[in-house]
C-alpha cells in the first residue's frame, strides 16, 4: 500500500473491515453523506450504503447505546464519537453497560464495539474539542484503550480493534491525522504490544499518540548535545506492556513520562509508579512526568503554551540526567 496520511490510512481500514464482514457497520455524527468531520469516513456510505454507514442524531448517549445492543445481536459496531469533548453524554453507556456487559453474563456475551474518538489538541479548536480523557477508559476494568501515533498503526490498529470481541476505546491523534506514511502489508505487533520507536542508553522517553513525534523530536535534539535517549511508543493504555516499558528503564536507568493531558492523576502516575516498584534498584533518577496542565483546556489561542513541547521535555530530560 502506498503513502497514506492518517486520515486516509483510518479510511482504508474501515473500508477493510466492512469488506471483510457483513456484520460490521458505522455509526456516527455525519458519518455519511458529509464523510466526517476529518473525512474519515469519506466515501464509505456511497460505497456500502445507508445500512452499514449510518448517519445517527446528534445524541451520543443513543448512538453507544444503540451500538450495545446490535452487538448483542451479533453485529460489530464501529462508533465514531465527532471529537472528544462530545463523549461525556456516552460515558454512563460506556462505562456501565459496554464496560461492564461481558463479565456480567459470566463471559456469555461478546461486546464487540468499537468506539473511535478523536482526541488531544494542536489543532486550534475551540472548547471540548481538544481534551485527552485517556485515563478516564484505561481506568474502567472491561476497556481496551489503545492509541496509534502513525499512520501504520492507525490501519492496522484499528482493524484488530473491530476483531475483538471485547469493547475498544480507539483514541485518534487528531493532530496527526495529516502525518503521512507507509502502510505495511502485515501488522507487525499485537494491539496491545507497546514498541521501542528509537533505541538509547541514557533516559527512556514513554508516550503514546500525539507525544510520541515530540519525544523522537526531542530524542534527536539531544543526541547533538551527546545524549541518546530511547523512545517508547506505549500504543496501549489498557492493558499496558509494561514488560516491554520495564526492560528498557532497566536498560537505561531513567525514565520520562510524557502525554498532553494533565499530570495530576494522569496515565503517567500509574506509569511512574508501576516503574518505581519493578524497576527500584535499576532507577539513577526518579521518574519524571511533562504532561498538561490541571486546568481545563484553554482557548486554542494559548493552546501552544499548554501543550508540552521540545522545550519541556528536554527539560525533564536535563533533571533527570542531574541526578
Amino acid at each position: 500500500m502506498s503513502k497514506l496520511t492518517m486520515s486516509k490510512a483510518i479510511n482504508e481500514g474501515l473500508r477493510a473491515c466492512l469488506e471483510t464482514d457483513p456484520k460490521t457497520l458505522i455509526m456516527g455524527e455525519d458519518v455519511g453523506k458529509l464523510g466526517g468531520v476529518f473525512r474519515v469516513t469519506d466515501g464509505l456510505q456511497k460505497d456500502f450504503g445507508e445500512d452499514r454507514v449510518i448517519d445517527t442524531p446528534l445524541a451520543e448517549s443513543g448512538i453507544v447505546g444503540t451500538a450495545i445492543g446490535l452487538a448483542l445481536r451479533g453485529y460489530r459496531p464501529i462508533v465514531e464519537i465527532q471529537f472528544d469533548g462530545f463523549v461525556y453524554p456516552a460515558f454512563d453507556q460506556i462505562v456501565t453497560q459496554l464496560a461492564k456487559m461481558h463479565a456480567r453474563a459470566l463471559g456469555h456475551v461478546k461486546m464487540p464495539v468499537t468506539v473511535r474518538i478523536p482526541y488531544a489538541g494542536g489543532i486550534g479548536a475551540v472548547e471540548h474539542h481538544s481534551e485527552s480523557h485517556e485515563a478516564y477508559f484505561a481506568h474502567t476494568a472491561g476497556l481496551r484503550v489503545v492509541t496509534p501515533s502513525n499512520p501504520d498503526d492507525a490501519y492496522w490498529m484499528l482493524r484488530q480493534s473491530v476483531e475483538s470481541d471485547d469493547p475498544v476505546i480507539f483514541l485518534e491523534p487528531k493532530a496527526r491525522y495529516w502525518d503521512k506514511a507507509e502502510i505495511s502489508s502485515a501488522p507487525e505487533l499485537d494491539l496491545h504490544a507497546a514498541k521501542v520507536v528509537r533505541p538509547g542508553t541514557d533516559l527512556t522517553l514513554l508516550a503514546y499518540g500525539p507525544m510520541v513525534k515530540v519525544c523522537l523530536e526531542a530524542a534527536q535534539a539531544a543526541e547533538q548535545d551527546g545524549r541518546r535517549l530511547e523512545v517508547v511508543d506505549l500504543r496501549s493504555l489498557s492493558p499496558v506492556d509494561f514488560a516491554t516499558l520495564e526492560a528498557s528503564v532497566r536498560r537505561t536507568g531513567r525514565a520520562v513520562v510524557v502525554h498532553e493531558a494533565p499530570v495530576f492523576m494522569g496515565m503517567g502516575s500509574e506509569l511512574a509508579a508501576r516503574l518505581t516498584e519493578k524497576c527500584f534498584y535499576h532507577l539513577e533518577a526518579p521518574v519524571l512526568r511533562v504532561g498538561g496542565y490541571h486546568a481545563p483546556y484553554p482557548p486554542s489561542r494559548v493552546e501552544e503554551q499548554y501543550l508540552p513541547d521540545l522545550d519541556r521535555v528536554l527539560d525533564a530530560v536535563d533533571r533527570a540526567l542531574a541526578f
